[in-house]
């Protein structure tokens, strides 16, 4: 009996798939393995996050939800889910769209954001200046105005930034005694400068870390921070995230109020220690370029 080898190039792709994952075989994948969309065209590659959602989009949306209603219309008209993406910035602080809105006092965003689905939170009620929502959530789970937002703003930071509109929650908050981010150790002066400067801890590109003066206009616009910090710290190849004084040159970076960086010397060297959970990173201070 003879058997029909006719395969066509959507049969080759399913075969392929079911049988041989050559992805799990660490091989690469055949051009010809690459979703073929509807009518037959020419096949489009399928991303390697795919289901998942571009990175690089997701990213794009929470920059741009802190200020850009247009492009942030854009981006969810062809990808509805992006209005409640959510994007690491560093450490595990995690932002969402409407989480950027909320702590930028940027009310036409954030209705839009929710409009689309965006789970609304506490954050976002104390910057609308919903004070019923907030004290009733409060009553429900006591403390939990002490929980900080993205980058480690605080629910009185959210509801400064909601303007006049939002005056009575923060009042409310005020009123509380502990709902703003304690205030930071005082750093001197000539010990910031001390700190500052390049960190390395390898020789790969982007294995440095630069511990830089902070800009206080970057942390001050409108008053997110009560208490800006003094340095900011800037792994190469990705954002800077803004440090606070413990005491004794130990510093946790905003939005990750666990993890602990620590400067120390050695042998007349700076030496920084990052404790992330399971991560232990040591890096050297370099010595400036001459």
């Amino acid at each position: 009996m003879a058997i029909n080898f006719n395969f066509s190039r959507r049969n080759l792709l399913y075969m392929a798939s079911v049988i041989f994952p050559v992805r799990a075989l660490g091989l690469a994948a055949p051009s010809f393995l690459s979703a073929l969309p509807p009518g037959g065209k020419e096949p489009m590659t399928v991303s390697d996050h795919f289901p998942s959602q571009p990175p690089e989009l997701v990213r794009e949306m929470v920059i741009v939800a802190h200020f850009d209603l247009k492009r942030v219309k854009e981006l969810v008209e062809a990808r509805p889910s992006l209005a409640s993406a959510a994007w690491d910035w560093g450490f595990g602080d995690w932002e969402t769209p409407l989480g950027a809105a909320s702590h930028m006092g940027n009310r036409p965003i954030a209705e839009y954001l929710i409009s689309r689905g965006a789970v609304t939170s506490l954050f976002s009620a104390a910057m609308f200046g919903q004070l019923e929502v907030v004290k009733a959530l409060i009553a429900a789970q006591p403390g939990i105005q002490r929980i900080r937002g993205p980058h480690g703003i605080s629910l009185l930071g959210h509801a400064r930034m909601g303007g006049q509109a939002a005056h009575p929650v923060f009042e409310y908050l005020q009123s509380l005694g502990d709902a703003d981010a304690a205030a930071p150790v005082a750093l001197p002066e000539a010990d910031a400068t001390a700190l500052a400067g390049s960190y390395t801890f390898g020789s790969g590109a982007t294995e440095q870390v630069e511990v830089t003066i902070a800009n206080p206009r970057m942390y001050v616009a409108g008053k997110m921070y009560t208490y800006p910090p003094q340095l900011a710290w800037t792994r190469k190849g990705t954002m800077e995230r803004p440090l606070f004084h413990l005491g004794e040159h130990a510093f946790y970076p905003g939005g990750a109020p666990s993890v602990r960086i620590r400067f120390s010397d050695d042998a007349g060297a700076k030496v920084m220690t990052v404790n992330d959970a399971d991560t232990t990173l040591t890096a050297r201070k370099m010595a400036p370029a001459k």
